[in-house]
């Protein structure tokens, strides 16, 4: 994993923690494409994420709330949504935050 090296404050995250049913059932390649769509949309910064078995942590910055609002709206990530409440997740939950301050350290 890598740290996102994200502009100077302030920007937004998106928090999505997750519980996973079991097995991939496609998962892996459909978490790879949303990584690389999101990638691609105006206002995005960067993404940081963290998966054991059966749950995960995704943090995905972004310059405003409006382009978040146009990513969740995507039609491709609706699909995934949709895919994620009938076969991917037991449970998750999704934050919204305004990052006020933040700080970075990297060894030379």
């Amino acid at each position: 994993m890598s740290i996102s090296k994200t502009p100077p404050a302030p920007y937004y995250a998106v928090i999505f923690t997750s519980v996973r049913t079991d097995g991939d059932n496609g998962y892996a390649i459909l978490a790879d494409r949303m990584l690389e769509l999101s990638a691609e949309q105006k206002g995005y910064l960067g993404m940081e994420h963290a998966r054991d078995a059966n749950s995960g942590i995704t943090v995905c910055y972004w310059s405003s709330l409006e382009s978040i609002r146009i990513w969740r709206e995507n039609a491709e990530h609706k699909l995934a949504q949709q895919k994620g409440f009938e076969t991917f997740y037991k449970s998750f939950a999704t934050r919204i935050c305004k990052v006020e301050r933040d700080t970075f350290f990297e060894k030379p």
